[in-house]
């Protein structure tokens, strides 16, 4: 498995459990307020807000929370002044890691990054010294019962895509970050539904781990998606 597989992850938060909605509603929120603080409170005119929309409806999450947090980007609502931050680091096994991290307060944040890093037999790097190694990105996931190759071809590659990769799992479209929301926008306009719509870090080289060293990896990754500032993580071990 080269990185952290992106669809084990997509099916892991649909099934996520009761004890972690919480969190995942929380993360959900933010990523609504920021899509509403950057392209406005209307989903017909966000496409980024229209998808995030999808995502809270797939994770049952309550209207009343989604309406705040849209009201909270749009200035309709008073809340707390969130910040995106990215940490770099070094799992073990000399695996890279790129955290997301969306904060009300960056001190705090970095402070509990760290920690997790060094609990498992990793820690925090300077800014840029594993950013090398990933492609920054927009990544579409789309399943394969969701559109034919040749149709999603055609319409990401119009919008500005760069690539569309076909795998046993389904289809993936990657696009320069600067094109994320037009190809977001074309993919939903042709009603094709994603799985997964992120601008992403995608490992431009692996490194080979064993089934041990993996499965330090593994508990790093839970560690730092049960942290209710962190959004996103990405990987580039390569798994037995």
């Amino acid at each position: 498995m080269a990185g952290h597989n992106k669809w084990s992850k997509v099916k892991r938060l649909k099934a996520v459990t009761d004890s972690r909605k919480g969190k995942v509603f929380s993360r959900i929120s933010r990523d609504i307020t920021q899509a509403a603080k950057a392209g406005g409170g209307d989903p017909d005119a966000n496409a980024r807000l229209r998808t995030l929309l999808l995502k809270a409806r797939e994770a049952n999450m309550p209207a009343d929370n989604v309406d705040r947090a849209i009201k909270k980007g749009t200035g309709e609502l008073p809340g707390v002044t969130y910040e995106d931050v990215t940490y770099e680091g070094y799992g073990p096994g000399g695996v890279a890691f790129v955290v997301k991290v969306t904060t009300d307060n960056k001190t705090r944040s970095a402070q509990d990054v760290r920690s997790i890093f060094s609990k498992h037999g990793g820690n925090l790097a300077a800014t840029g010294a594993v950013g090398f190694q990933f492609l920054h990105a927009g990544q579409f996931l789309v399943a394969k019962d969701q559109t034919t190759e040749d149709r999603l071809m055609e319409v990401a590659l119009d919008a500005g895509a760069d690539d569309v990769i076909t795998t046993d799992e389904g289809f993936e479209v990657r696009c320069e970050v600067t094109r994320f929301d037009k190809v977001l926008q074309a993919l939903d306009q042709a009603r094709i539904k994603t799985a997964s719509a992120e601008i992403a870090y995608i490992p431009i080289t692996t490194v080979p781990v064993s089934a041990a060293v993996a499965a330090s990896i593994e508990k790093l990754h839970d560690s730092l998606d049960e942290h209710d500032d962190v959004q996103h993580v990405f990987s580039n071990e390569d798994a037995p």
